[in-house]
């Protein structure tokens, strides 16, 4: 942090400026929370229990089941405690704690995406080859890979910004540390740091996306030449899910990021927050068990398993 920062603390303005909806939105975040987090631990104990789920592809969405969890536990916790307390500021060290963990979750998720995509291209392009192309190594270390570069990434982005001296005003207009309602306080935020800000978030959504987007342009190419319908179909039925998420995420993400902003879009900007941080990894889990039947059967049984357990612990203790 430079020496020459003059405010201490901010004021996370977000939701005052919506003092009617206030006790909806708690209601509402709070059991979006709640079932985020249940939405994505039973998909993850579904992958560890059942060993027909120890594939590559669903290793990755154990990664990103895991990642959004985390996600959702660096700024919903925060957002429930500002929802209902007077006292709304947070501290510059937490400021910056917490943009680091967000942004670089964010990143790992847009990469673990990115390793989804070619996961999908492996198994479509050379499926003779895929379990020695992609083995449980391989798959951890593009895991690693993810969350280095997107942690290494949040890192200079929050070098960057808490470099700056902040004395413009202490009120963030939005309810978590985001990047542009952080560096709109700052007093000399030049054109040139808002330029290298731009090129590390575009670096992230742009090049993790056309990155996914190459990957389907080669599945497409390989499924269209397919001889049988039904091949054609049950093999883009595996990319459902995924490219349903992608389009989720990136729809969101870019919408929020790329886009020119000026401090009137704020306040729009804080309700579209709501949407890619609760809805998203709400919609995630979601999107996997509906559209995917390996998962729906494994739900399944992990839910029967549950059922059975707690009756056969009543007659044991009768």
């Amino acid at each position: 942090m430079g020496n020459h920062t003059t405010v201490t603390t901010f004021l996370l303005w977000g939701f005052s400026s919506f003092p009617e909806l206030q006790n909806l939105l708690f209601v509402v975040i709070l059991l979006s929370h709640v079932t985020i987090l249940l939405a994505n631990a039973s998909i993850m104990v579904a992958i560890k229990l059942n060993h027909n789920l120890h594939t590559p592809m669903y290793f990755f969405l154990f990664a990103l089941s895991f990642s959004e969890t985390c996600t959702t536990m660096v700024i919903l916790p925060r957002m429930l405690v500002d929802l209902v307390s007077e006292s709304k500021t947070i501290s510059l060290p937490e400021c910056a704690t917490q943009m680091f963990f967000f942004l670089g979750l964010g990143a790992n998720n847009c990469f673990i995406l990115s390793a989804m995509s070619y996961d999908r291209y492996t198994a479509i392009h050379n499926p003779l080859h895929y379990p020695i192309l992609m083995t449980q190594k391989i798959c951890f270390q593009l895991i690693m890979a993810s969350a280095v570069l997107g942690f290494s990434v949040s890192l200079c982005i929050v070098i960057i910004i808490f470099n700056l001296s902040f004395c413009n005003s202490n009120v963030i207009q939005h309810f978590f540390c985001d990047i542009e309602p952080v560096v709109s306080l700052a007093c000399n935020y030049t054109f040139y740091q808002k330029i290298i800000l731009l090129a590390f978030t575009a670096f992230v959504l742009v090049g993790s996306f056309i990155l996914i987007m190459v990957s389907y342009v080669f599945i497409v190419t390989i499924v269209v030449k397919l001889p049988s319908a039904k091949g054609r179909y049950k093999t883009f039925s595996t990319c459902s899910s995924h490219f349903t998420v992608v389009f989720i995420h990136y729809g969101f993400a870019c919408f929020v990021y790329l886009r020119p902003k000026n401090s009137d879009s704020f306040r729009d900007d804080t309700l579209l927050a709501v949407t890619y941080t609760v809805l998203t990894p709400l919609l995630n889990p979601i999107i996997y068990s509906l559209r995917n039947k390996d998962m729906q059967i494994a739900l399944r049984k992990d839910l029967g398993n549950i059922i059975n357990f707690f009756p056969k612990m009543i007659n044991k203790r009768s």
